[in-house]
């Protein structure tokens, strides 16, 4: 068995919306094939992977370093033990050939989108959902093959886009969502505490909202919002400052009770391990929210939580930034605290697919051989472009 091609395509994301700090509009995300020698139906069985939603697609650095790497090694070197499925860590340890240690930027973005689709190739390989793949890999026997999930929206709109807060976390709720997220930082304390307020008309009580101010306070705004807020009893306060400020992170913590969520920018097992030892955050109650797909794969990803367990977290502290079908997939294979959804926004890679379960704040993913890409029907027009 091997791998007979690999292909990318840069996907833009749809909707002109912003947080405090960038705007979406420009912004990709690398879509990548691995198509193996193995036929099924008439054609070869084929693994889907992206980096994530949030940054910027990856192809420069996946054409010009990373799949050559692949294209060359020895097919059997790629092969677990058993010669029928592929070794996600030997691919990974392929792809970082000659890649010398740090740089976690965007190849680690690369990686993981390419890491993932071995993932999911693996899991039609064994004709399973990928999360019963990713929990046998780990020894894990799950207890449920749902999530906790929350939706993720909230931003800041274009004026005269006719879009309010209350609308949009209305229509969440109906979809069957009970948790919300939403930003803060773009504008002033005192609007973003009347957007609060707003939220909250929806989501019933601080427990079922979370703001997110996507790095941008330093430390002076940052403790002016945590005292602003400290009295809603929020479900979190996220990416509160530039994400290896780590310091600026303890210093909130120090003061702010209620829990704080970080760690979506951080792309590397070491940075996680930093967070863990200098960012102040507080076993059984802050969040961890590093994301799969942004640093270097589920390898990687997996060995972020055994770190966390080997310091004292538990691994229900993890829910993964993203809001998408794979990191569905990880959250309930390897039993972590929940994910995020995005409903509304960042399609065609935001949200689920319609043969996921949605309902009182669960989201089960379907029977779909591997992530189920394929039944999202936002990502057909690009799937088949990878296809063909």
């Amino acid at each position: 068995m091997r791998i007979v091609d690999i292909r990318e395509v840069s996907v833009p994301l749809e909707g002109n919306i912003a947080n405090a700090v960038v705007s979406f509009a420009e912004h990709d995300v690398s879509l990548v094939a691995v198509e193996s020698d193995v036929i099924r139906n008439g054609r070869p069985v084929t693994g889907y992977g992206f980096d994530s939603i949030g940054r910027f697609a990856q192809g420069g650095i996946l054409r010009a370093r990373i799949i050559p790497r692949l294209r060359a090694a020895d097919p059997a070197s790629l092969l677990d033990e058993s010669g029928l499925r592929f070794d996600p860590g030997k691919v990974y340890a392929a792809a970082m050939r000659n890649e010398k240690p740090g740089g976690h930027g965007d190849r680690a973005a690369a990686v993981g989108a390419l890491e993932l689709a071995i993932w999911d190739l693996n899991a039609k390989l064994a004709d399973v959902p990928a999360h019963v793949l990713i929990a046998r890999h780990f020894g894990r026997a799950p207890q449920s093959q749902s999530a906790d999930v929350y939706a993720a929206g909230g931003y800041y709109y274009p004026p005269g886009s006719g879009r309010t807060l209350r609308d949009e976390f209305a229509a969440y709720r109906d979809m069957g969502f009970t948790g919300f997220k939403m930003k803060i930082g773009g504008a002033s304390l005192a609007r973003d505490l009347e957007r609060i307020e707003e939220a909250l008309g929806v989501a019933g009580s601080g427990a079922g909202l979370a703001v997110d101010a996507n790095g941008r306070f330093g430390l002076d705004t940052a403790l002016a919002y945590a005292e602003a807020i400290k009295g809603y009893g929020l479900r979190w306060y996220e990416e509160i400052g530039d994400p290896l400020d780590f310091d600026l992170n303890r210093r909130v913590a120090e003061v702010y009770d209620g829990p704080i969520a970080t760690g979506e920018n951080l792309f590397s097992l070491a940075d996680a391990v930093n967070l863990a030892r200098y960012g102040g955050m507080r076993p059984g109650r802050d969040i961890f929210q590093m994301d799969a797909g942004l640093s270097y794969g589920l390898t990687e990803y997996a060995r972020m939580i055994d770190m966390l367990e080997a310091n004292g977290f538990d691994r229900r502290s993890a829910h993964p930034h993203g809001g998408h079908l794979i990191n569905l997939h990880i959250v309930v294979g390897l039993e972590l605290g929940g994910c995020e959804a995005y409903p509304g926004v960042f399609q065609p890679f935001g949200g689920y697919a319609p043969s996921c379960a949605l309902g009182g704040g669960q989201v089960r993913p379907s029977d779909a051989p591997g992530f189920g890409l394929e039944e999202k029907p936002e990502l057909r027009n690009a799937i088949a472009r990878l296809a063909n």
